[in-house]
């Protein structure tokens, strides 16, 4: 439900099927069209059976459809929509963490984030981490427009990342693409991207501000964390004894081998690391 619903998932799950050349445009080509399809007749069903002033008014739109055309089962209608969103909760932690889990191994991120649990082979701490923010960001705030701040930042990012995929075809025509589409795919993808940016900042300049406002203030947080080798011991003190600490509480390891035998092979985490042998944390 959650790749139906959210196909842009699929890019940012690469990090997790790697070598999966045959599974993933299997589930680009089922899902993009089915949830085309499911979506259109969806709205068209909405407009069948309400009119505009009902569409208006309706805080709910499926729970009043439910309501208007189900009667005694209108309960159905919420039931499917609290489903679809666990649905895409579940979707958006599974993307987020490994976001978070492939940034740390990286080196972009606290080296915790790129640990994996001994057993489950899940990223507990990248997990933790974004659940967490998550609960704070909800308590600040009206939802609304935070969830169109956050929709203005990932649309923002999809656009800087089909961008990149363009530069480095052209600055590393020969690197090795275990997927490879037709330039035309991202190039047409950027053209309507850059449109709807230019009028979202024509019509919404306030919430798309704020947007690269946010985006920003990790200008500041990449050079103190990542651009600035040169820390003070105790800050590398600090850090390998909450990397230890992190590691006791989540019983996580670092991954061990190569991204690509990591995805294709049996999860195998590395030795528990000894007391006598400081981590070596970003």
């Amino acid at each position: 439900m959650a790749l139906e619903r959210q196909p842009g998932h699929l890019c940012s799950r690469l990090a997790l099927f790697y070598m999966a050349v045959g599974n993933l445009p299997r589930a680009i080509f089922i899902s993009i069209p089915l949830v085309t399809f499911v979506y259109t007749f969806t709205n068209v069903a909405y407009f069948t059976a309400m009119s505009p002033q009902e569409l208006l008014a309706s805080n709910a739109v499926a729970v009043t459809f439910g309501e208007k055309l189900l009667g005694y089962f209108s309960w159905v209608m919420p039931v499917s929509v609290a489903l679809s969103t666990f649905g895409g909760i579940n979707g958006y932690l599974f993307t987020s963490s490994r976001l978070c889990f492939s940034g740390a191994r990286e080196g972009h991120l606290p080296s915790l984030l790129a640990m994996i649990h001994v057993r489950h082979c899940t990223p507990i701490p990248a997990l933790l981490v974004c659940c967490g923010a998550t609960a704070v960001i909800m308590l600040v705030g009206d939802t609304y427009t935070l969830i169109n701040y956050v929709s203005f930042i990932n649309y923002l990012c999809y656009g800087v990342t089909i961008l990149g995929l363009l530069v480095l075809r052209w600055k590393r025509p020969a690197l090795h693409r275990p997927i490879k589409v037709n330039l035309l795919v991202p190039a047409a993808y950027l053209v309507f991207w850059a449109f709807l940016l230019v009028f979202s900042f024509i019509s919404e300049p306030m919430v798309c501000g704020v947007g690269v406002i946010i985006i920003l203030t990790g200008v500041p947080i990449f050079f103190l964390g990542v651009f600035w080798r040169s820390k003070p011991k105790c800050v590398h003190r600090l850090t390998e004894s909450m990397t230890r600490w992190g590691q006791e509480l989540c019983f996580v390891v670092y991954p061990q081998g190569a991204p690509e035998e990591e995805e294709n092979g049996p999860c195998q985490p590395s030795p528990l690391p000894t007391t006598d042998k400081p981590l070596k944390t970003q």
